[in-house]
């Protein structure tokens, strides 16, 4: 009986896997090394390989980049056509070859040798001609390609695309990289908006309403009414906060309102965020407490800023 599409995919993730098991078996006895190499790098990482490995060679290139590795890709046909000269005596090579006998890497290769340029080679192949020349070689196991005829590069290509992203992340932990410098790489789309800071997100002193604990009521609400958050801040006499007046707090306490000062009436110790917290948090905070507004204060507890919960969703924070 013929394999369904199911069973074929099925058979195909199994192999590619299989793959991966062996590499996460076997890493590399020069991956420490090659990491440790990078770290050290003055210059940036060059990425390169031809057809499908140069297609893994982009996506490691820009992975790299966008963890804090500086890297670049070039086309190794577009090398021998004057592009050697995006490569400095500074960098790194990364030359990807399953076989090892890319004819579109030899003068690269040469290059490297000429001006002692270090060469990190990730191939099948030990004895290849890129791996003889390598610096420092990452082997990939021996692992069968998921295709029926066993010559597209399938598991190859998975096998060399995951050692690349071992390489981003072990650089990563190398570095400390924090979400915050991820953000600096990333301020486009969802992971952008979700490394936003509250200070990007809120409105500023200008748009805060404020009123002091001795402030009457009948103030208070204008001051309420103006600003249009629902709230006020109340603040004690050396600019701190010391409580929160809300709309719950005026259907709490309509009896005697408007002869009562803001003090009187707010809710003393609200929940706050401050401006360096990342939104995506202020946004989860606020829906764990049930409020669409959090005051923002800064290390002295002193109001800096309102954001809504409008307007973390406009910005994309989810």
């Amino acid at each position: 009986m013929t394999d369904t599409a199911t069973d074929i995919a099925a058979r195909v993730l199994r192999l590619e896997a299989q793959g991966l098991e062996r590499l996460a078996a076997g890493v590399p006895a020069d991956f420490a090394a090659a990491v440790d190499a990078i770290l050290a790098l003055k210059g940036r990482v060059i990425v390169s390989g031809m057809g499908k490995s140069g297609h893994v060679g982009h996506k490691i290139a820009a992975t790299l980049a966008s963890t804090g590795t500086p890297a670049y890709f070039v086309h190794p046909a577009e090398a021998s056509h004057g592009d050697l000269g995006m490569i400095t005596d500074a960098d790194i090579c990364l030359l990807l070859s399953n076989s090892g006998e890319s004819a579109e890497l030899g003068d690269i290769i040469a290059y490297t040798q000429r001006f002692r340029i270090p060469v990190i080679g990730i191939s099948s192949r030990a004895d290849s001609t890129l791996m003889r020349a390598a610096t420092w070689q990452l082997l990939l196991p021996p692992a069968p390609e998921a295709c029926p005829i066993g010559m597209a590069p399938t598991t190859s290509t998975t096998m060399a695309l995951a050692l690349g992203d071992a390489l981003a992340v072990a650089l990563m932990e190398a570095r400390g990289f924090r979400a915050e410098d991820f953000q600096g790489f990333h301020p486009g789309g969802k992971l952008g908006a979700r490394m936003r800071k509250v200070a990007d997100l809120m409105h500023g002193a200008d748009s805060l309403p404020l009123a002091g604990h001795d402030t009457p009521m009948s103030e208070a609400l204008v001051e309420m009414s103006a600003r249009g958050f629902g709230i006020v801040a109340v603040t004690d006499d050396s600019g701190a906060l010391a409580g929160i007046v809300t709309d719950g707090d005026l259907r709490r306490n309509m009896e005697g309102l408007l002869n009562r000062s803001a003090g009187q009436i707010a809710t003393p110790d609200p929940v706050t965020v401050t401006p360096d917290m990342l939104a995506a948090q202020a946004l989860a905070l606020m829906n764990e407490r049930k409020i669409s507004v959090l005051l923002v204060v800064d290390a002295g507890r002193r109001p800096v800023g309102v954001l809504h919960v409008h307007d973390c969703l406009r910005a994309g924070v989810i």
